[in-house]
């Protein structure tokens, strides 16, 4: 997710069932995460410090429901801005939780080959070291995170790691890697659920289901893999 730029992003979220689907195994080597929104649980924090520092004791994650946050979060506009940079400073993002699962994923992965994260934030510095306490068991060497600055730029960057595959929770940005020849799965959140043609996942199980882990490549090149975005 890119939180650096709220009012960039999109809003009017009207949640509608859409089919999508995945053929064949999906090669790690070809395989790669945004991280806020993917891995991180960070817009958690975000609502933590709202709560805290600004009395909004009403707002939960589901609330968020768009990505320009000044019309999800009844805060004046400086409030945001400075939640955001609060969200994403060096001491927030290292209490940042991992979603549900992702650890476990992750470790499978790196079985198969090294993990790639391309994230829209300015400086990789804190979420690396974020990365790397969360995967402690896995060499740093076999760990690349890029910070593009903008979730526009990513698609450039996947196509220069022959990145085919990206999970990614940022609609817009499915969007325009669709359109670049990358295929996205969503990672549902609540800004996130408009109609979408990508596969969706709920959890890092379904994401695991989706990645045939637990089986050789070899018996799971045929698979057909179905899901279906959920409002």
């Amino acid at each position: 997710m890119n939180w650096l730029s709220p009012a960039s992003g999109m809003s009017g979220c009207a949640p509608e069932t859409s089919p999508a689907s995945l053929t064949g195994y999906i090669d790690p080597k070809h395989l790669a995460f945004d991280i806020d929104g993917v891995v991180a649980d960070t817009m958690k924090v975000f609502v933590d410090l709202a709560r805290e520092r600004y009395g909004l004791r009403h707002l939960t994650k589901e609330h968020l429901t768009c990505y320009d946050l000044r019309r999800c979060v009844a805060a004046p506009a400086h409030v945001i801005d400075e939640l955001i940079c609060l969200t994403l400073d060096d001491e927030h993002t290292a209490k940042i939780p991992a979603m549900e699962g992702a650890a476990d994923v992750l470790e499978q992965l790196a079985e198969r080959g090294p993990l790639r994260f391309v994230t829209a934030r300015v400086w990789p510095e804190s979420i690396e070291r974020w990365l790397h306490a969360l995967l402690p068991r896995i060499d740093r060497r076999a760990i690349t995170v890029i910070a593009t600055g903008d979730p526009e730029r990513k698609h450039a960057i996947l196509h220069t790691m022959a990145v085919r595959h990206f999970v990614e929770d940022r609609l817009e940005t499915c969007h325009l890697l669709a359109r670049n020849g990358i295929q996205p799965i969503l990672f549902d959140q609540p800004w996130n659920r408009q109609p979408a043609p990508f596969p969706r996942v709920s959890t890092w199980s379904e994401l695991a289901e989706i990645l045939q882990l637990g089986r050789p490549p070899e018996s799971t090149s045929k698979t057909i893999v179905e899901r279906t975005s959920e409002g």
